[in-house]
């Protein structure tokens, strides 16, 4: 047939491999850019975006080429590998492994046991990605690494995690990480791999499209259905390519039939369902075991393929057949993933349980237990205790190597195959555990509602209950959460009475977050169950001692509970304390030290806490330690080191993805007198709480604006913002004492002593209490603030006087200034100059530059900081490393402490030398 033109259509012939990357100049450039700073020392990630068949893969086939003399590592995502974890990675860090013993302890130890290379606890997720992120590094150390992955949409929830976590982390190491993933970048259905630069591949122009098209078809075709075939495929090359095979000589001609509607990627499946349709059977079995076997081992392929009497010496033919959709070589690869899929899909039931059946006879169970037993379950045509078993065995082993998203999945599928409906209901349950520790909580909430709606004892109703407000406060900490657990423990007093005392306080955590009379669980009404349920054991643990001491604290009053939460402290300090208890208990036991003013207590505490999470590695606990810690050296006026800490927890947040909320940054910005960091800083906080339903923002909100005001000397505006802090549902505690100093300071400023008054009598009911130093020294300077001009010398003195043995210095300073001011107006102005003058020199060696010019003020000081003294100055990671660095850190300590790799640790200090004029980590020693 003729074109309307009366020019021959094109005579089609086989696809040329240059005949792919055709139009893709940007694209190519994208990618040398990309190794050309590997090669230089920079490293880059890069994720290419699009749909089906785009030529994502080529441009993947492109780098390697380009790769040259760098070393190269792979990966590819496969649907029915997803729920294994570390396949992923494993593929990426297997040609390295061999350096595994240069790791840090930790991060080796980590991946040892996500690999199953040797026995331990579950590793901390992210600890396994320093781990992979220095052993990159280490790989790199000669020649640059170029790492490909390709389907990362496909790859296990692990995987994906710690991959998107080494990418962000990529700094100096040399290294190229090019991940290929569907979708467009406005979607959001690889979130593991969000802030990385994108690229978006489009489909080929219509000029390109036809030369591609020209190169792939065979036979003559009608102009008309050319033009068709490519405004149909929107340029997507795979679907020039593959669309035309499907379909015979007639309906290229005519266009008969041709591209029926739906979308693309559906079509092009459709379009290899035909072609496979038209294949022998044998050849469809040797296609079906193929794409059922995920590991692309042709030995076990072949293995199960002669299990099931298909040989490929009497079967040549089909063998051909096959060979045109897959390669049996070095390892088994479709020639597009979509392939795969449709050669599954196109199997009926029975077919696709044979094959898995085969699989699991040729795997050995010794070796691959895991995916034997995977197998087998996909094989099962019924419920089978004996293959449940089997997979919750597995499940076990991927919760010990860290792998909690699989071993949800095992146990899913373990709960589909139990006859018994008791043990059914159990493993579903297993499973939402699973999946919640594993960060899915969507597919936790709909395996709960699953295990619920099934036979649950008493006690599992119970765990299901505690799970479901597990879920609730890591989703979202609002004014429910506080209830669910509630009655999670009010459910469990008769059945576990350890479990529902630790469930009290985490009620007790989720209502002190809430911080609202309108939730479902008041502090108040968590404590009043808590003192009605029964005792502990004997002798009592550390977290009785602390339910007790709080259960007496939001009942009977603040002053009650002090002796029970001061013998709380004494046991979290004690060192017999073990790791665990520390760590999911320490946050309550340094919020007690902070309340109750034992500044002694709180700085112990909180170090503690943070080289807990250190040095076990639980990095998840991290965010929450180094916010204890954060508050400690505000308090102490360490805002250098509060500053690096909050520096540190937002790597923390950014490299494991846990939302951490900007409370502490709040603080510090109020703290240096930052009226717009401090500002901005306040509404997303406020904002961000509201959507959570979680009422401690407008709290810490009004303290930190409280605290600007008085520093800028803006004493109304300081009033108005520590008003707002007077919330009924607020304990005693730093959440009401800190605002209530800063209250006493504006209402006396502003002539409004009544106001004053009122708060100093509600500080005074907690310190007393307290009876510290750091106590009773706030309160002095309070009540000298209000005092008669006759009193408050005295008053004064106290505070200077009791504030001066604290490490509490801002306070100590505000004393000074104070005490000054009063001075300077009764008209003892040389006095007063001597208190000015330390209160200055306190706050400007902490950075409180507000409160400093307020000192600076009265003595007449010119305080204005010139340009050139911020010249040559450290970043803030800098100063980081330098503390780390003077504290007897290696590189590679430091490197896991700040979430970078040696490498990167290396080069900044040699930026550090420069800008200090040293050429030793020695020198660097204060």
């Amino acid at each position: 047939m003729f074109s309307r033109r009366g020019h021959h259509p094109p005579l089609i012939r086989r696809r040329r491999d240059k005949d792919v990357l055709l139009g893709r100049g940007a694209e190519r450039a994208a990618l040398d850019r990309i190794l050309a700073a590997a090669r230089a020392g920079t490293s880059g990630a890069l994720v290419l975006r699009g749909e089906a068949g785009i030529g994502k893969t080529a441009l993947l086939d492109y780098t390697l080429a380009q790769a040259g003399s760098c070393r190269t590592v792979q990966a590819a995502g496969v649907e029915a590998e997803r729920e294994l974890a570390f396949a992923g990675v494993h593929q990426i860090c297997a040609p390295a492994l061999d350096r595994l013993d240069r790791l840090p302890a930790q991060q080796r130890g980590a991946l040892s046991t996500a690999f199953g290379l040797s026995a331990g606890a579950a590793p901390d997720l992210f600890m396994v990605g320093l781990g992979v992120l220095s052993l990159l590094a280490d790989f790199a150390a000669d020649r640059p690494v170029v790492c490909l992955v390709d389907d990362a949409q496909w790859l296990d929830r692990e995987s994906a995690k710690i991959l998107g976590f080494v990418a962000r982390r990529l700094r100096t190491e040399s290294i190229a990480m090019i991940f290929a993933v569907p979708g467009d970048p406005d979607t959001d259905d690889m979130p593991e791999l969000s802030g990385l630069p994108e690229l978006l591949v489009a489909g080929l122009s219509d000029e390109h499209a036809r030369k591609l098209l020209a190169s792939t078809l065979l036979g003559r075709v009608d102009e008309k259905v050319l033009g068709r075939i490519i405004a149909e495929s929107h340029g997507n090359p795979l679907a020039l390519a593959e669309l035309p095979r499907g379909f015979t000589a007639a309906e290229l001609a005519g266009g008969f039939g041709f591209l029926s509607p739906g979308a693309l990627p559906r079509r092009i499946e459709e379009s290899f369902r035909r072609q496979i349709a038209a294949l022998p059977a044998i050849a469809r079995t040797m296609l079906l075991v193929a794409a059922a076997e995920p590991v692309g081992d042709p030995v076990l392929v072949w293995r199960a393929l002669n299990r099931m009497g298909v040989r490929a010496d009497n079967d040549l033919a089909a063998s051909r057949a096959a060979a045109e959709f897959v390669d049996f070589g070095f390892g088994v690869r479709f020639r597009h993933p979509l392939l795969r899929s449709a050669v599954y899909q196109a199997a009926g039931e029975d077919e696709r349980r044979q094959a898995h059946a085969a699989l699991a006879e040729a795997t050995a169970a010794g070796t691959d237990p895991d995916r034997r037993a995977w197998h087998r379950a996909q094989a099962a045509a019924r419920p089978d205790e004996d293959v449940a078993a089997e997979l919750q065995t597995s499940a076990a082993r991927a919760q010990t190597r860290g792998g909690f998203a699989a071993a949800g999945a095992f146990l899913e599928r373990a709960a589909e195959l139990t006859p018994n409906p008791v043990r059914r209901a159990a493993r579903l349950l297993a499973a939402a555990q699973a999946r919640h520790v594993g960060g899915t909580p969507d597919a936790a909430i709909r395996l709960l509602a699953l295990a619920e709606a099934d036979h649950l004892t008493e006690l599992d109703r119970a765990r299901a209950d505690l799970l479901r407000s597990d879920i609730a406060f890591m989703v979202d900490r609002g004014r429910e959460t506080a209830g669910l657990f509630l009655k999670a423990a009010s459910r469990l007093e008769p059945l576990d009475i350890g479990l529902a005392r630790s469930t009290y306080l985490d009620a007790l955590r989720a209502a002190w977050y809430a911080s609202d009379s309108g939730s479902s669980g008041t502090l108040r009404d968590v404590a009043l169950a808590a003192v009605a349920a029964p005792a502990g054991a004997t002798p009592a643990r550390p977290s009785d001692l602390l339910l007790d001491g709080l259960a007496v604290r939001y009942t009977t009053g603040f002053a009650a509970g002090v002796p029970k939460m001061r013998q709380a402290l004494a046991a979290f300090r004690d060192p017999r304390q073990s790791n665990q208890d520390g760590l999911r208990w320490m946050w309550f036991a340094s919020s007690i030290a902070t309340d109750l003013c034992d500044d002694d207590a709180a700085d112990e505490l909180t170090g503690n806490y943070v080289r807990l999470a250190r040095e076990t590695g639980a990095l998840a606990a991290l965010p929450l330690a180094l916010t204890t810690r954060i508050l400690m050296h505000l308090f102490a006026g360490d805002l250098s080191a509060a500053s690096v800490l909050i520096t540190e927890l937002d790597d923390v947040a950014d490299g494991t993805g846990i939302p951490v909320p900007r409370y502490m940054a709040l603080l510090l910005a109020a703290w240096q007198g930052d009226e717009d960091r401090t500002a901005r800083l306040a509404a997303v906080s406020t904002a961000d709480a509201q959507r959570r339903g979680e009422g401690l923002a407008p709290a810490i909100a009004g303290w930190a604006e409280a605290l600007l005001h008085n520093g800028m000397g803006r004493f109304d505006h300081a009033l108005k913002a520590a008003e707002q802090t007077r919330q009924s549902s607020l304990e005693p505690g730093v959440l009401t004492g800190a605002p209530l100093v800063e209250l006493i300071v504006a209402a006396a400023r502003t002539g409004r002593p009544e106001i004053g008054a009122d708060a100093l009598a509600r500080l005074s009911a907690s310190t007393r209490a307290c009876g510290t130093d750091w106590a009773l020294g706030m309160e002095a300077c309070c009540r000298a603030l209000l005092a008669p001009a006759g009193r408050a010398e005295d008053a004064y003195a106290e505070a200077i006087e009791r504030l001066g043995r604290t490490r509490i210095r801002p306070l100590a300073a505000r004393a000074h200034l104070y005490y000054g001011e009063w001075l300077w107006d009764a008209g003892r102005r040389d006095d007063a100059r001597g208190r000015l003058r330390t209160a200055y020199e306190m706050f400007a060696a902490m950075g409180m530059d507000s409160f400093a010019a307020l000192a600076a003020n009265r003595l007449g000081v010119n305080v204005r900081q010139r340009a050139d003294d911020r010249a040559g100055a450290l970043t803030q990671q800098e100063t980081h490393i330098v503390k780390l660095a003077r504290e007897g850190l290696s590189n590679a300590e430091i490197a896991t402490r700040l979430f970078i790799s040696p490498r990167t640790v290396e080069w900044h200090l040699s930026k550090i030398f420069a800008k200090l004029g040293v050429t030793s980590r020695r020198q660097l020693r204060p």
